[in-house]
Parts: C-alpha cells; structure tokens; sequence
C-alpha cells in the first residue's frame, strides 16, 4: 500500500448510476478515482494505473467481473470488492475463490462499502514474528511446507505456492502458533479485521482454495486441519 499521496481506486461497473455512487462517496474519502464501463477496459486500467483497491462488478460486458479478478491475480495484489446482486451466490463464491477479498451485495449502502474498504485498508500485511513451527531462520515449517513470513513466501518440496493475500494471512496465522486453533471469528478478526462485519462463510471458502494449493485432502489434510464446530489449526504435515 502506498505510504504518501492518495489511495487509487479503480471502478469497473457498466451501470452509469452505481459507477457515479461509488465514484462520489470514495472521492469524499479522498480517494483518486477512475471508472471504467467494461471487463477488457477495466483489466487494462489496473495494468497502467497500478490501483491499491478495485470496485468491481460481476456482470460486465466484454468479460465479467469473476474473468476480470481472475486476470488482475496474475499481476496486481490490489484490494478487490465485487459488487453482486443478492440471487447471486455462486457468483460471491467464486469471485472470493479467485482472489477477491470481498462482496457487497446490491443495493447497498454507500457507507457499508466505504467502511469494507477502509477495514481492507487497515489490514495488516506484514506477518507477525514467526512462532509455533518456526525455526531458527524465522521460517516457520510443516512437513514439506515452509513458510518464510517475511519474504510472504510459501515452499511446497521446494516448489514455490503462489498464495492470494487472504491465503497467506490465513496460513501466517495458523503457523503463528501451530498447536493453538482459531475460531472463525479469531481468523476474521485477524486477517479482515476488528472492524469486519460480513459473514464468516468467507473463511471456509479462502481455506478450501488453500487448502487446493497446497494439495491438503479436505478428508485427511495435512496442513490446514479443521476443529469441528470451531475453526482450524495448523498440521505438522503428516497425516491427519
């Protein structure tokens, strides 16, 4: 995130009515805004404009918003907030399995999304002094898997795992302390922060696409090993 001048936001929504709403209430938050119409436009604008958060809409023409955050994964680590409508589900789902950070849904309040960006903004991104499983090196390792907080690098075998944002803090805070499970709240507070307010289905879904990248077995995983009717808690990398 950048440290002096203002946060660049990037708006990517065809309906001229929300575009000039959230252009309105971020700008009043002293955001540099700029807005594009459609998916192919949008996606070329966070490659020349570097933002540090990105408003995007699900249903785009040219390239819907889920193909859009997908694309921007490949290259930009900027804050993503999809906009959807409340019939769709599947779509928050996989926008949040392809590296978005959060939804709103439409309509909504223009205070509810500033303050989701704001509490976005204040998250953490430097990993906490390593613990639990770390070694003398500062990295932290479960079996096959290291993690070096620091760097926010992540080795399988060797083998680098390119983790999303929300991926990584949700395993930097699990290997913090590796004996200890953290509810979902104890997650949420952690990664999204104090100020959260969504729904902790966002958890379960950013663990199971971990989970995918670090080829943990949901029936007997490793790595991300669930608390039954509580929450999740490091694996030392054998067998559950």
């Amino acid at each position: 995130m950048p440290t002096t001048g203002p946060i660049r936001a990037l708006i990517v929504e065809d309906a001229p009515e929300i575009a000039q709403l959230v252009r309105t209430v971020l700008e009043q938050e002293a955001f540099d805004v700029e807005v594009c119409v459609d998916g192919p436009a949008g996606l070329q604008a966070a490659r020349d404009r570097v933002p540090d958060v990105v408003v995007l809409d699900v249903t785009l023409p040219g390239m819907d918003g889920i193909e859009v955050c997908r694309q921007l994964r490949t290259f930009s680590d900027a804050y993503v907030v999809m906009l959807t409508g409340r019939a769709e589900e599947t779509d928050r789902l996989i926008g949040l399995a392809v590296g978005a950070d959060d939804y709103v849904t439409k309509p909504f309040s223009p205070k509810e999304l500033v303050a989701r960006i704001r509490a976005m903004l204040r998250r953490p991104r430097a990993g906490a002094p390593a613990g639990g499983g770390a070694a003398p090196d500062g990295i932290r390792r479960f079996g096959d898997l290291s993690i070096d907080v620091g760097a926010r690098e992540v080795l399988l075998a060797g083998a680098t795992v390119e983790l999303s944002k929300l991926e990584f803090d949700i395993l930097d805070a699990l290997s913090e302390h590796a004996r200890i499970s953290l509810s979902r709240d104890q997650l949420l507070e952690r990664v999204w922060g104090p100020n959260w307010f969504g729904d902790d289905h966002v958890i379960d879904v950013h663990v199971s696409n971990l989970r995918r990248k670090l080829g943990d077995d949901p029936r007997s995983p490793r790595y991300v090993r669930t608390v039954r009717g509580f929450g999740y808690r490091m694996g030392d990398g054998g067998q559950a």
